[in-house]
């Protein structure tokens, strides 16, 4: 679409996640599969894996199959680490690519080494296994790292493809949404989405509002009012002057607000990059001293045997697979409950949260009015002035309109059906006018409300409802509260976010403040911002950051993604929007707020299984590096590595079981 281009979607798009930008899940899975396939031959002619096994193979060219076949995964499977150990040294940032990269490399040159007759280190197969294990980890990893980046274009869907443009007295014709230039005027038809910010020059509708300003009520418009590219007109035709185009809607400003807040997100340094920047240095440090102590003892072959040793045995498969292994089953286990982990990071920061803002509608509340209330008078019950309203209201598409049908206790039919654009509608019902309006109508029609009307609606007003009347023979007989209906389980998910230790919970919303507060009394919320611009979210979350708060938002509209973008942790109500769910890290797949407390409980206990892969795996390396190097030769005792090999291979197992038994405790 020619409108996405205006609002920067390819620029964004290349915006990268750090250092492993360019890696694509696919080119790990098939480096993986190949590898693994010629991984399996380099394992079964080992010599040393026959001798533990107790049997013998012999061919011509056997002693081949590990060098010419572990050549081709060294260079093709170990490619990316490779790349990625030189990416590290450029940018003085050593971690788990450089310490892969130089295991690799090690191990590489002293078996080649070793095959023409130089050496007696043959690691062709740690070699294989040891690249084949970390494309599987570094597969899972990209798999769960891939943040979507299509927030802009979902906010460019909001947006028709084509407009109606109006000539000087001629019929509309139309053309391209790029093709719009500030000062023409264009036809927006009842249900259709308005092409760009402008101006009503001509008619009057009630505009749905609720994705641009969060409103959970139809706005009525009329003519010299502002309208927003890509709000609805709900129940009539309008005529709009187009005042701003492109870059300089409404809508394209909240897409650099997605963006902005993307872009000044922290990096979060994954843990397992630090443990291995510190295994680094003491891989490189103790290879050293090793190579070192053994020279000046005058054992310049022990002093190679032992230095490889070293840096092949502290290169860590368990340790690269304590991450991507939980980072896969927490992902896979979240899935199964309702949650899709679009941000392994956002998933991390999810324990360390301790405040919650929540958008209302959508997220807390329904989104859909509801009839609260009602009051009769002139001799009328409750159930006829509801019965009446809704036979007046049964051909009208107005979201209110709907609710008032939905909670008629009875079905009658109405002729004459009008529509009083912004104002109501009107009907007859056995031959008697009727007519269903707001406040508006009864001001144009000079209609008094009787008291015991009067005081139920100005206490439905106080609270933030929405009042309409009906009125009879120029009477008005009955009165209604309309309210966006509270979530059943919206009290559920904030009691149980108490439980889990979250100190503020809070509730942001483009509605009235006497809405937005009758909902936050209701739920008892720490606080409540109302009358809330789609940049004043964006705004609120960063004030609530300086606060030295942890931020998740919870949200599910177009207005909500640059506060979704900018917080620690945004989850998406997966009923909502596109974008919302493009800039979120976390997404619920139903509209339950009672996921968020799902996420912190999945946060925490993957947490819990990576720090003690993270242990394990970093407890093997630090018994195994000083026997490796030979502390204990003195006593007849050194770490071959063949030994290493298999102690690499145990601590590998309890890793991925470890990271199984999440699945016990979530």
């Amino acid at each position: 679409m020619e409108h996405a281009e205006h609002m920067g979607h390819g620029e964004h798009a290349e915006h990268g996640h750090g250092q492993y930008a360019g890696h694509d899940p696919e080119i790990f899975r098939r480096k993986f599969w190949l590898s693994l396939a010629l991984t399996v031959p380099i394992i079964v002619t080992s010599e040393m894996v026959m001798d533990w096994f107790g049997y013998t193979l012999a061919f011509p060219g056997i002693a081949w199959v590990g060098p010419v076949l572990g050549t081709i995964v060294f260079w093709y499977g170990g490619w990316p680490f490779l790349t990625g150990g030189l990416h590290e040294i450029r940018g003085r940032g050593p971690g788990m690519m450089l310490l892969i990269s130089m295991a690799i490399t090690v191990a590489y040159v002293a078996s080649m080494a070793t095959s023409f007759g130089w050496f007696d280190l043959d690691f062709w197969w740690e070699l294989a296994a040891l690249v084949t294990i970390m494309l599987l980890g570094h597969w899972q990893e990209m798999k769960a790292i891939g943040q979507a980046q299509g927030a802009l274009s979902a906010l460019a869907a909001l947006l028709p493809d084509e407009a109606e443009r109006l000539g000087p007295g001629s019929d509309p014709t139309t053309v391209a949404i790029g093709d719009l230039r500030v000062g023409d005027t264009v036809l927006v038809r009842s249900g259709g989405r308005v092409p760009a910010d402008g101006t009503i020059v001509d008619g009057a509708a009630s505009l749905d509002e609720s994705m641009i300003t969060g409103e959970s009520r139809p706005v009525s418009r009329g003519i010299g009012e502002r309208v927003v590219a890509g709000t609805v007109a709900t129940d009539s035709a309008l005529r709009v002057e187009v005042t701003a185009v492109g870059d300089d809607t409404a809508l394209a400003g909240i897409g650099r607000l997605v963006a902005q807040a993307q872009e000044s997100r922290g990096r979060a340094q994954v843990l397992a990059d630090r443990f291995a920047a510190l295994l680094f240095y003491v891989a490189a440090g103790a290879g050293l001293i090793t190579f070192l102590t053994w020279w000046a003892v005058g054992d310049l072959g022990q002093a190679v045997v032992r230095t490889v040793s070293v840096l092949v045995i502290a290169c860590p498969h368990a340790l690269g697979l304590a991450i991507p292994l939980v980072i896969a089953i927490s992902t896979a286990l979240a899935a199964r409950n309702g949650i899709l982990v679009k941000d392994r990071l956002a998933l991390e920061r999810m324990r360390t949260v301790d405040a919650v803002l929540f958008d209302k509608t959508g997220t807390l509340t329904k989104g859909a009015h509801k009839v609260t209330g009602v009051a009769a008078a002139a001799g009328r019950t409750e159930d006829e002035v509801l019965t009446l309203a809704g036979g007046v209201e049964a051909d009208s598409e107005h979201p209110l309109a709907r609710a008032i049908v939905a909670a008629a206790p009875r079905r009658i039919t109405a002729s004459s059906f009008e529509s009083l654009t912004g104002r109501g509608v009107r009907a007859l019902i056995d031959n008697h006018p009727y007519a269903v309006g707001g406040p508006a109508l009864l001001r144009e029609w000079d209609l008094t409300v009787p008291d015991e009307l009067g005081k139920a609606a100005e206490e439905w007003s106080r609270r933030g409802a929405a009042v309409l009347y009906l009125i009879a023979d120029a009477e008005v007989i009955g009165a209604f509260a309309l309210e966006d209906e509270v979530r059943p389980e919206a009290r559920d998910a904030i009691a149980s976010l108490r439980r889990e230790g979250v100190r503020e919970i809070l509730m942001i919303t483009g509605d009235a403040k006497p809405v937005a507060d009758a909902v936050g009394k209701d739920l008892g919320l720490n606080e409540v911002f109302a009358e809330v611009l789609p940049a004043d979210k964006d705004r609120a979350v960063a004030d609530l950051q300086a606060r030295g708060l942890r931020v998740a938002m919870v949200g599910d509209g177009v207005n909500d993604a640059p506060a979704l973008a900018r917080a620690d942790v945004g989850v998406a109500i997966g009923a909502g929007t596109d974008v919302a769910i493009e800039s979120a890290g976390v997404v619920l797949a139903s509209s339950d707020p009672r996921g968020v407390t799902g996420v912190i409980r999945l946060s925490r206990a993957s947490y819990r299984k990576m720090v003690q892969n993270l242990a394990w795996a970093a407890g093997y390396n630090v018994i195994s590096i000083p026997l490796a190097a030979g502390v204990l030769a003195w006593a007849g005792f050194a770490l071959s590595p063949a030994v290493g090999a298999i102690l690499m291979s145990a601590s590998t197992i309890v890793v991925a079981l470890n990271a199984q038994l999440l699945r016990r405790g979530f």
